[in-house]
């Protein structure tokens, strides 16, 4: 995983993203990735629960 950490406390997960990093480009090339889990995961200690996440924001038409 990139930039995403997970909490589980009772029955809510909490997932913090530093927004202010920056992983690359995506694969086509249009965004900038901030965040990924790199497909879906399973949540540390509940395993038969699934995430994936991205989180992006465009990338300049100029790079």
């Amino acid at each position: 995983m990139k930039n995403m950490h997970m909490k589980i406390s009772g029955d809510s997960l909490t997932i913090t993203v530093d927004l202010s990093q920056a992983y690359g480009k995506s694969g086509s090339g249009k965004n900038i990735i901030i965040a990924s889990s790199e497909g879906n995961q399973s949540i540390p200690g509940k395993e038969e629960i699934k995430i994936g996440l991205n989180i992006y924001k465009k990338a300049p038409d100029n790079q």
